[in-house]
């Protein structure tokens, strides 16, 4: 008789190759992920520094001047 707590050979190996088979599965469905993060991320990065930049011209000396608004 077997004990109660012992676990049964299916159990065991419920996930035996687990890391192999995501090393091979896992990066052709992260790839085909990649589309949807990269153009949203890049869209956003572009804003970013866009406004950025932008915000320093308005904040700067040539900026200033060229909105007419006197420097202080």
């Amino acid at each position: 008789m077997r004990h109660p707590t012992a676990l049964s050979p299916y159990q065991a190996k419920a996930a035996p190759h687990m890391i192999r088979s995501y090393l091979f599965n896992g990066y052709r469905r992260l790839g085909g992920e990649l589309l949807f993060w990269l153009i949203p991320f890049g869209t956003g990065y572009g804003i970013y520094s866009w406004a950025k930049s932008y915000d320093a011209y308005q904040n700067s000396k040539a900026g200033h001047i060229a909105a007419g608004v006197e420097h202080h």
